[in-house]
């Protein structure tokens, strides 16, 4: 049988139908929205998971060329690893299900959205969130949905719901969350303030419910039976007294120490001596006793901040960590900057290249060059662990966006600019907050290389403990606390405004009391972090790095393109071959040239404007003598053009041979006279050359 449910959403038909596909799935739904269509389903394997403490969920968003009625490029003609974009949408979907599972549920699950259908105006992004929630509402798995998201832009001071692809806007951001709150906030922007953010996280989750009634309707339809869940033992909660009993002292006096890798210790002894404890409860497994100790631990430092607001290294909450800076640390690259917040350190390095480095993306919405591009390593040394380097994971391609988005709006255009942009950061040590290190780093790397940017570019990550109605919230959050904390609340932007933002909660949603607070507290903390970023750096060098490229752009008639190209391309590869240099020419006549010193790129650049450009006429230009004759010489002055120098113009004194005054090989000046009737080019050295007679 099946169910279907429909709304008029954002100005287009949302259709959400169940029963009709994939129905061996424990959920499934369709998913339209214009002419998108979206399969999202969910399988939970009905054995619970007895070799994992974590609850093993994926998150799959897969985009299939048939959707827009292409064949695959390349070799295999069929789609291949996960894009970028795959993956952080897959994980936009993870981020406000993941919370709402019930916390003893360990059953291995998988959602899988697959793009069936794509019309080019209406992203898949939001609606995945929307059938990934309602596959799992009627699935009967202990789900607390349903959640719903809505995309939200920003024009001449209006929030448009849902805007279609390409449309211009101040704003993209996605914010999904439930009947009470928000549980993730994706956000990139034009310097908005904290009131425009606030104001439009309030237009996205009003904008939602709709959806969220809709689902609810669908699944008093056709809901499964909800699953049995075993709840914590009596035993596991005496263990967790007897622990909070007896080793509460020694827990406190372990996280007392000044650095992480001391606490970590320190700790791991305290549990040694825990597992001791226990050793005559032969029903007891490490695990339960391992499970317990953490819970103590995250109890102890939670009510140590609600109680007196103070945080395991002493800090207030609205303190933020020593910071120091340090540019110009890599004497080969274009721009660097060594950035380091408490024990979260990075080294951000900036590279200059021209257009024919920029990254070439192919998509579903179509294919399109990505000038700037930011990427995030976070080697496992810089955790003290042994691990295999590969690949980035879904977390570096996750911080590397959000970094980006916090960096791209602070840019300089192409046409101010015409250097691609790739900036790389290296996450050395990380105590949390490498994301926001990260921000930090990147702006002061491209200052350093003597990109424009408009404002310097701060991040600082927000946490939050809450328990009922008391809740504190936390600047600049360590690695211990966003593990036991309820937020991750990353905030990036200028003096002037947001420029990126992110949030993702652990408990069922937070209220916007809470998000207004935190907003505020940032504010001031990223206003402090750019203070002190601006000791280390504070406006953008006013010259390149001397290891950047040169870059010139000049504008040539379009129908003089093919001259300057060639039959084949012979004209622009003998001028690459003889001067080094690198030439883009586009459609509209625009020519960017670019080398390594401004030698080869001035010479390349006039050798285009011979080809293409006709010279002033009335114009002074340095030319080089090619050849003497009894009547003149003959003068290479404007590129590859020549032109012909009559004795008799020679001097305004008059000679008797033209020997006297230049031989082949100078280099003399010259004045353009126009063209004699057969099209020479006619110049003269009469109040250019001095009379020396």
């Amino acid at each position: 049988m099946v169910f279907e449910k429909k709304i008029e959403w954002g100005g287009r038909l949302l259709t959400i139908e169940a029963g009709r596909l994939a129905n061996q799935a424990t959920g499934a739904v369709t998913v339209r929205y214009g002419d998108t269509i979206i399969l999202c389903s969910v399988v939970a394997d009905k054995k619970v998971s007895t070799e994992t403490d974590f609850f093993p969920l994926t998150v799959n968003y897969v985009e299939k060329a048939y959707s827009i009625g292409k064949i695959p490029g390349g070799f295999m003609k069929r789609e291949g690893r996960p894009s970028e974009r795959e993956t952080l949408i897959s994980r936009l979907i993870d981020r406000p299900i993941r919370p709402l599972f019930h916390k003893n549920f360990r059953n291995e699950t998988q959602v899988i959205c697959t793009v069936l259908s794509f019309d080019g105006e209406n992203d898949a992004d939001v609606i995945s969130i929307i059938g990934s929630s309602a596959a799992l509402t009627i699935s009967g798995i202990p789900f607390l949905g349903p959640v719903a998201a809505a995309k939200i832009g920003y024009e001449d001071g209006k929030f448009v719901l849902n805007p279609k692809i390409g449309c211009e806007s101040n704003l993209d951001l996605i914010v999904a969350g439930s009947r009470e709150g928000v549980l993730m906030v994706e956000s990139g922007a034009a310097e908005l303030s904290e009131d425009e953010m606030l104001a439009s996280l309030r237009f996205g989750h009003d904008s939602y419910q709709p959806i969220i009634d809709m689902i609810t309707e669908l699944a008093e339809e056709c809901a499964c039976d909800p699953w049995d869940v075993v709840e914590n033992t009596t035993d596991s909660q005496e263990i967790v007294f007897e622990i909070s009993c007896n080793f509460s002292d020694a827990i406190e006096k372990a996280y007392a120490a000044p650095s992480k890798a001391e606490r970590i210790a320190a700790l791991a002894k305290v549990q040694d001596k825990v597992f001791e404890h226990f050793t005559a409860k032969e029903s007891v497994t490490n695990e339960i006793i391992s499970k317990a100790f953490e819970d103590v631990c995250a109890h102890l430092i939670r009510n140590r901040v609600l109680a007196n607001g103070t945080r395991i290294d002493g800090r207030k909450p609205e303190d933020i960590r020593k910071i120091s800076i340090d540019v110009s640390v890599l004497p080969c690259v274009h721009g660097s900057a060594l950035f380091q917040r408490g024990e979260t350190q990075t080294i951000a390095i900036a590279t200059l290249g021209t257009a024919q480095d920029e990254q070439v993306v192919d998509s579903l919405a179509g294919g399109y060059k990505e000038r700037f591009m930011l990427h995030y390593n976070f080697p496992p040394f810089s955790v003290g662990e042994v691990g295999r380097l590969g690949t980035p994971g879904r977390r570096e391609i996750g911080h590397g966006k959000l970094a980006w988005r916090a960096i791209n709006p602070v840019l300089p255009p192409r046409s101010k600019f015409p250097y691609s942009l790739r900036v790389v950061s290296e996450v050395l040590s990380c105590n949390g907050s490498s994301s926001m290190a990260t921000v930090c780093g990147s702006s002061l790397a491209l200052m350093d290389a003597g990109v424009p940017l408009s404002g310097a570019v701060a991040g600082i990550a927000m946490g939050l403990i809450i328990n009922n109605k008391k809740y504190e919230i936390l600047s600049d959050i360590m690695g211990e606390e966003d593990h036991i904390g309820d937020m991750d609340f990353k905030v990036a932007g200028t003096r002037k405004g947001i420029t990126a933002l992110q949030m993702d909660i652990k408990v069922t949603s937070v209220t916007f009391e809470i998000i207004e607070r935190a907003m505020k507290q940032a504010k001031i903390g990223r206003l402090y972090i750019l203070d002190k970023m601006s000791n280390g750096l504070d406006t953008p060098r006013s010259v390149l790095s001397e290891n950047a490229p040169k870059i010139s752009h000049i504008v040539i008639p379009k129908d003089k393109i093919r001259e300057v190209i060639g039959s084949g391309g012979k004209v622009i590869r003998d001028i690459i071959d003889r001067t080094g240099a690198k030439i883009d020419i586009d459609d509209d006549g625009n020519v960017t040239v670019s080398a390594q010193s401004a030698a080869s790129m001035d010479g390349a650049i006039e050798m285009i404007r011979g080809i293409a450009l006709d010279p002033v006429c009335g114009a002074i230009y340095v030319g080089k003598v090619t050849k003497i004759m009894d009547f003149g010489a003959f003068i290479n002055f404007f590129g590859p053009k020549e032109g012909l120098v009559h004795i008799s113009e020679m001097s305004v004194c008059g000679t008797a041979k033209v020997a006297d005054i230049m031989n082949e090989g100078d280099e003399v000046k010259v004045k353009f006279l126009g063209y004699d009737s057969k099209g020479r080019a006619k110049l003269t050295m009469k109040f250019v050359l001095e009379c020396t007679s």
